[in-house]
């Protein structure tokens, strides 16, 4: 799996985990809806750190959770 691909697919477990939408998620977190969308329409897109920080920072959660699945593993992972 690729890494924006593992970053999307994080994103959309804690979205239903929380059982809020992605549009429920860019309010939270302050981010326009096109910086999620840009996820689904390009898959290869990169998502910067910053807006995983704010991500983060609307879910209450630190980095390190975010990053603390089996996606991210790293023997797993393929350059973008």
């Amino acid at each position: 799996m690729i890494l924006s691909s593992a970053i999307k697919n994080r994103i959309y477990e804690l979205c239903e985990d929380r059982n809020i939408t992605l549009n429920k998620l860019c309010t939270i977190c302050g981010i326009t809806q096109s910086t999620l969308a840009n996820l689904n329409a390009r898959p290869n897109t990169n998502m910067s750190v910053l807006t995983i920080m704010r991500v983060c920072r609307g879910l209450n959660l630190s980095l390190p959770d975010f990053f603390n699945s089996p996606l991210f593993d790293i023997n797993k992972l393929e350059d973008d």
